[in-house]
């Protein structure tokens, strides 16, 4: 359960509102159990009276009250249902909000190993099935499982009141059996079966979405038609083991119910003899025991959403362990280097995990202002040194200090948004006249000058509505309204033809003036203005 500490406190941050929708639900419990009750009571109440009249005896009823009183738990059940539905779900979306937020916000402090290490596909999985495991804490576990609790003390607290002690104790001790085999004994005869699940989820969630991505390459090596048979025995044996799982559920399930039923049956027992003893009316004989199986509504959710328990824990530990904050050095936190000196790197080796390393004693000092470049063939190591000097990739070995930079990557990323939103995520306090002239510095300022909603033009898909040089320069554009000192630039101009990229150059000799920017190219003739060049060789 140590897993689900940071989320349940993340959670529990909204007391209020999550105190006002217990309230509603319990309202909504408590309104189905009286009007089963009540109704028991007042369809008893008639059968006897219509007994008495068909003998002969004089006998009165009071059909307003009763009837008054199931007219009013109806409707109080159905308005209850529907604020409760209306109220719980709006806050379970906030809590989502706030769970995907924190979320975010611990990636983005978490190590650059732990990110690297998961493919896509499973930060997929990660953002989506984890999440929603989480946010489904409060409305099927917390809240019913409390109310349950709740519930059962109070349908004891009227056996006590309109039976006796015995009977109000004994239906207690029913409540308490029935909760313990609906929530604590499903979670433990279904963890280690819900945590497999989960694994198993996700890594034919994984390795269905990596199928569609090499449809192509598998059909090009004739290999489609077996992997996607593999496909179909990995999830025949999630499968096999869901169905396991939910048979425990189940039995639990059914086990919980029985003992509630034993429990309305030991209550009419119980209830026989004290209206032998003229104790008890009819009526009231029949209301406990109906109230008793109006428990049964409260309990049936809570075998299934305790049976996902484990699930829940094994998604909260891959949440924990994929965002645990960053240790290493290379990132904005790691220590500056001298006076004077903008980038200082002594013996570092450059290496992606369980792979060679691709540089070895790697040394570079860069001073503040200083405009370096670094050229090489491909596969010399160009983008991993980029990863390692922006702080992306723990060096190996060595020591790294550096001042905050802003970094364009080798890959284009843009995001399914408007200009204006891709721009100022590097500096967003920028005002439109800054980033009208960012735009006009790469070339881009005429082309969404005619657009008819120029700054909130939508770039549509990771960019899909500009083309790969135009996507490239927006890219460019936002690292450039970045407020950084050091500016490290990954194959700044691909996609961008020769003309347009010596009128970028120029512009950007302006805007960079004072900063200290290094940049990295196949060939010299692909960087920005340089003071010196680095070559990088196999």
């Amino acid at each position: 359960m140590r897993d689900l500490t940071p989320w349940l406190r993340l959670i529990l941050k909204r007391r209020g509102r999550l105190f006002i929708g217990a309230l509603l639900i319990l309202a909504t419990l408590l309104s189905g159990i009286a009007l089963l009750a009540v109704s028991g009571w007042f369809i008893t109440e008639t059968a006897l009276v219509g007994l008495l009249l068909a003998a002969g005896v004089k006998a009165t009823i009071d059909l307003y009250v009763p009837g008054g009183a199931i007219r009013f738990f109806a409707v109080s059940r159905t308005v209850a249902r529907y604020m409760e539905r209306v109220y719980n779900h709006d806050t379970v979306l906030r809590l989502l909000t706030e769970i995907r937020t924190t979320l975010f916000r611990k990636l983005t402090g978490a190590s650059r190993t732990g990110r690297s290490r998961l493919s896509g596909a499973q930060w997929l999985s990660r953002l989506t099935s984890d999440v929603d495991a989480l946010d489904t804490l409060y409305l099927r576990l917390i809240a019913p499982a409390a109310l349950a609790l709740v519930v059962t003390g109070l349908v004891a607290l009227l056996g006590w009141i309109l039976f006796d002690g015995i009977v109000g104790t004994a239906i207690l001790l029913f409540g308490l059996l029935a909760f313990l085999i609906a929530t604590i004994s499903v979670f433990y005869r279904t963890r280690d079966l819900a945590f497999r699940q989960s694994d198993q989820q996700e890594a034919l969630r994984t390795a269905v979405v990596e199928h569609l991505e090499g449809f192509a390459e598998l059909r090009a090596a004739g290999r489609l038609g077996r992997h996607g048979s593999w496909l179909l025995r990995q999830a025949h044996q999630m499968n096999v083991e869901q169905t396991r799982s939910e048979t425990r559920v189940g039995w639990h399930q059914a086990t919980s119910h029985l003992v509630l039923n034993l429990s309305a049956v030991f209550a009419l027992r119980a209830g026989f003899h004290l209206y032998e003893s003229g104790h008890l009316t009819g009526p009231v004989l029949v209301l406990l025991p109906i109230a008793l199986l109006g428990l049964v509504e409260v309990y049936t959710m809570l075998p299934d959403a305790f049976g996902k328990l484990g699930g829940t824990l094994a998604a909260a530990a891959r949440l924990n362990r994929d965002t645990e904050p960053a240790t290493e050095s290379g990132t904005d936190d790691a220590p500056l280097p001298a006076d004077g000196v903008a980038v200082e790197a002594n013996g570092i080796t450059v290496r992606h995990e369980d792979l060679p390393p691709l540089l070895t004693h790697f040394d570079l000092t860069v001073a503040e202002g200083q405009r370096l470049g670094i050229v090489g063939p491909s596969g010399s190591g160009k983008s991993s040194l980029a990863d390692t000097l922006a702080g992306l990739l723990p060096p190996a070995q060595g020591r790294l200090a550096r001042i905050p930079c802003a970094y364009l990557t080798q890959q284009t990323v843009l995001f399914e948004d408007t200009l204006r939103a891709n721009l100022t995520l590097g500096n967003p306090t920028a005002s439109d006249a800054e980033l009208w002239q960012v735009l006009e510095l790469v070339g881009l300022g005429e082309r969404f000058a005619m657009e008819t909603r120029q700054l909130d033009t939508w770039l549509g898909s990771t960019g899909s509505r500009l083309s790969g040089g135009e996507a490239r320069r927006v890219a460019l554009a936002r690292v450039l309204m970045t407020p950084r000192s050091l500016v490290i630039l990954d194959e700044p101009f691909t996609g961008v033809d020769s003309d347009t990229r010596e009128q970028i150059i120029k512009r950007m000799d302006r805007w960079l003036a004072g900063k200290t920017v290094l940049s990295l190219a196949h060939g010299p003739d692909a960087l920005p203005t340089t003071d010196r060049v680095i070559h990088l060789r196999y």
